[in-house]
């Protein structure tokens, strides 16, 4: 396989996947993102005021290439033994990889993370704000998982 096309359309796939899966997420998150009593406001930027959602949306496709470059990277190894498993396996690895790897066992803590659950105080990671949190992460792994297995590949 072209790595360069390998990694072009894991990036089409992993952007596509993220949109959707922030904008659906979005309507059941907007509390915590923003606003003047946003959970996450002592850190993050606040998409209600327009200096923030301006810098979020300067970058946000930007920072998306680069992620999505790098794992794909990492891939480039184990690319031949995944193209030869059927699409059932390969959905479950790709969308389990992203689901468990990039977020619910990810080392950086956030409301539905294994870190997060340890180190962040309780407002952060309520059952409420777990699963409004973890469920955007199931529905991109979803995502992801189906349209990678099916276009990498």
């Amino acid at each position: 396989m072209d790595y360069v096309r390998f990694s072009f359309l894991f990036f089409l796939v992993h952007a596509g996947a993220y949109l959707v899966a922030g904008f659906v997420n979005y309507r059941f998150s907007r509390r915590f993102y923003a606003g003047k009593d946003a959970l996450y406001s002592s850190f993050l930027r606040n998409m209600a005021d327009d200096r923030d959602n301006k810098h979020v949306a300067t970058w946000h496709l930007p920072a998306q290439a680069l992620r999505s470059v790098l794992m794909s990277i990492v891939l480039y190894p184990i690319l031949e033994p995944l193209g030869d498993l059927p699409f059932g396996l390969r959905f479950a690895f790709l969308g389990g990889l992203m689901l468990v790897y990039a977020d619910l066992a990810s080392a950086v803590p956030f409301s539905n993370t294994i870190e997060g659950l340890v180190y962040m105080k309780k407002p952060f990671v309520r059952k409420d704000v777990f699963w409004t949190i973890e469920s955007e992460a199931i529905l991109y792994s979803l995502i992801f998982g189906f349209f990678s297995s099916w276009l990498l590949f």
